[in-house]
């Protein structure tokens, strides 16, 4: 099976023809316009649709997607993830990562203490933060800036931050 990064969530229908309302998890919404097919998660299966349109409604993106396309239909898929292949991802530029790839990596300081585990990440709008969790629940909040974060290795698992004054 190839690996699949989800892209956005349907939360509900527009219109009576069959668009999904999707949440995209993506810094570009703009992103969908380029793929032509997409998986579709929904309880029982993994489900290659065909996009038909895009199109746009605040910050969210609207669907149409071959085979559905009415309401009742699209009904259906409400609540269900979108997914696409790794292969079809856009590249990141560097030092930057897929917040799929970044949790459940291990976290230590430059002074070599375990911090725990990445079990969170959050967009604040300057940056992003890492949500880090030790064995016995307390937290850590990283922001993802040079200043904290020293050096990420995504193939080990492995974070190293320099605390500074206040985390």
């Amino acid at each position: 099976m190839k690996q699949l990064l989800e892209i956005g969530q349907i939360v509900n229908t527009y219109g009576i023809k069959g668009y999904l309302k999707v949440v995209p998890y993506t810094d570009d919404i703009t992103r969908f316009e380029q793929l032509e097919t997409i998986y579709v998660e929904t309880k029982k299966e993994l489900k290659e649709c065909t996009i038909e349109q895009v199109k746009y409604s605040k910050n969210l993106v609207l669907l149409k997607l071959k085979g559905i396309d009415d309401i009742n239909v699209a009904n259906e898929y409400k609540n269900c993830y979108l997914k696409i292949e790794r292969e079809k991802a856009v590249k990141l530029p560097e030092d930057t990562y897929f917040i799929v790839d970044l949790i459940g990596i291990e976290v230590y300081s430059d002074e070599k203490e375990t911090l725990g585990k990445i079990v969170d990440v959050f967009p604040t709008g300057s940056n992003d933060v890492y949500v880090v969790k030790d064995e016995l629940g307390k937290q850590i909040l990283l922001p993802a800036i040079g200043e904290v974060i020293k050096e990420v290795d995504i193939s080990n698992k492995k974070m190293i931050v320099h605390l500074i004054a206040g985390l």
